[in-house]
């Protein structure tokens, strides 16, 4: 079976059980390592025997529906694991970004609707330009006044006082206390053509895998994290694997439809039937 996920200390970790052979009666998997931005794409110009599984974005969901059917397990949802908007210059409060060159990581991402859903409401005449970039670079160029801000995810949130940034709003903050519901970040969708439930299954015993035995995955997930430190990367898998990724659940599936809803009525996404995306 073909799937792609990110070398992300949690997706490592959720999915090392299941890459090893770990999963009775699970079939031996091809994995792809990219980036969300990149698995996005795979999943927009998905063809007849690519990838089976992949990690993307909520965000890029409305566009691969039809194609591929969300699972209710393997993502990444959470409370206090927002987006942060970063600056140089220690600027406060929404106005300073008014007409303002703005990092982003990516157009499809949660993290890219949170900060439209915010800047909407919150930015007098908006912002100004909205520069797309590799995550790798935006905190650099923040640092280095190239751009005016930055839209950071993951790591990001522990490392960015080392380039002497500043916060000026964690994202995830204010939509939990819009909402009252956890952020939708990271979905696991599947080809509609697959036994969806024999999938989910295996995903859910990787899962469980991993909690059970927390050091077996350890010198995978590190031989991908991208110069981590240890700390760092089970900082990261604390904050992302959680009961939400065993099980979206209720509050979960409440999650993604008010992203989904929010950012269609701004026009960010096509409208969708939410009621669909349950398996």
């Amino acid at each position: 079976m073909k799937i792609a996920y990110s070398p992300c200390p949690n997706d490592t970790f959720v999915f090392h059980a299941w890459a090893h052979g770990l999963i009775p009666g699970a079939p031996a998997l091809e994995v792809t390592y990219a980036d969300i931005d990149i698995t996005n794409g795979l999943a927009l110009n998905a063809e007849p025997g690519g990838l089976d599984v992949l990690k993307i974005s909520y965000a890029a969901l409305p566009w691969v529906h039809p194609e591929y059917a969300l699972l209710p397990c393997g993502g990444a949802l959470g409370r206090g694991c927002g987006p942060l908007v970063l600056t140089a210059d220690g600027a406060e409060g929404p106005a300073a970004l008014a007409g303002k060159r703005v990092a982003v990581p990516s157009e499809r991402s949660t993290a890219y609707l949170l900060f439209r859903l915010w800047a909407a409401r919150n930015v007098p005449g908006g912002v100004g330009e909205i520069v797309v970039m590799p995550f790798h670079e935006i905190m650099p160029a923040v640092r280095d006044g190239k751009i005016d801000a930055g839209l950071v995810i993951h790591e990001a949130r522990f490392t960015y006082p080392n380039y002497g940034l500043t916060m000026l709003v964690d994202l995830g903050n204010w939509w939990e206390s819009d909402t009252g519901l956890p952020i939708p970040l990271g979905a696991i969708i599947a080809r509609r053509s697959l036994d969806l439930q024999a999938v989910a299954g295996w995903i859910r015993a990787s899962v469980e895998y991993a909690w059970a035995h927390p050091d077996a995955s350890r010198e995978y997930v590190m031989a991908h994290a991208q110069e981590l430190s240890p700390d760092v990367a089970q900082a990261h898998i604390d904050l992302y694997v959680n009961d939400f990724t065993a099980a979206l659940g209720d509050d979960g599936y409440a999650a993604i439809d008010a992203l989904l809803s929010r950012a269609a009525d701004e026009g960010l996404v096509p409208k969708i039937d939410l009621a669909a995306l349950r398996l």
